[in-house]
């Protein structure tokens, strides 16, 4: 097996995502039966978007969620989406062509410092990435500085149970090793996959991720778990 990625590593993680940017699509579609689409519409319903929005679309990936919130904010609205790896970037500017209509924008920058003005945003989603960042603590700050007052922003992403031996982390921890790394591991991408389980490991627990979010400035912090507590949802309002 190839050597292990360090979670955290802000050029290890860039890599992984550009490496598996070709793949990433299907293999969601695989590894969750389809249902990452149905979580991601959930976190979108929590922004409630509306025409002439400007959204941002944080570790943005291969830009599915700019895209279905960009149909939301038509007309006179703006999404953003801002990815630290070039190669899912490229994907998502290449869909974005496909439905040049859409007011959706893509580029490459960093989550914990956006380069944004403060206030910038009427709300935002970061779907499995704050758990990749060096510091989740920081991008939650650099998050809630980037939203107006009031504007609502959703982070979805992998459920860190809090207890590590009950039923949620022992089926998580099945899934990961029996499920994802083998297919993974066919696609060339075993290293890459078996990150997760070491990416989750260092995931603040759902009660920590609420706390961290108050901490970083939110009014508001409430995390929802999904898919049997295998997924959640971190709903917040700045």
């Amino acid at each position: 097996m190839p050597a292990a990625i360090r979670p955290g590593d802000p050029e290890q993680v860039r890599d992984l995502f550009d490496r598996i940017a070709p793949s990433y699509d299907c293999l969601n579609d695989t590894l969750s039966l389809g249902l990452h689409r149905l979580w991601k519409r959930q976190a979108i319903a929590w922004l409630a978007p509306e025409p002439g929005q400007r959204l941002l679309d944080l570790c943005c990936g291969t830009g599915d969620l700019a895209l279905v919130m960009a149909e939301k904010v038509r007309p006179g609205g703006l999404v953003l989406g801002l990815d630290a790896a070039e190669s899912p970037l490229r994907q998502a500017r290449r869909r974005a062509a496909r439905q040049g209509w859409l007011p959706v924008e893509f580029r490459q920058g960093d989550a914990l410092d956006t380069g944004l003005a403060e206030g910038w945003a009427d709300g935002a989603v970061m779907a499995y990435g704050l758990r990749n960042l060096a510091d989740p603590a920081a991008g939650l700050r650099e998050l809630r500085r980037v939203l107006r007052p009031g504007a609502r922003a959703a982070v979805l992403d992998f459920n860190r149970a809090s207890n590590p031996q009950g039923a949620a982390a022992r089926f998580q921890r099945l899934y990961l090793r029996r499920l994802v790394v083998p297919l993974a591991r066919r696609a060339g991408l075993e290293a890459q996959y078996a990150y997760l389980e070491d990416s989750i490991a260092r995931f603040p627990t759902a009660d920590q991720q609420g706390q961290l979010a108050l901490d970083a400035g939110f009014a508001q912090a409430r995390h929802r778990p999904l898919a049997a507590a295998q997924m959640g949802v971190l709903e917040l309002v700045a």
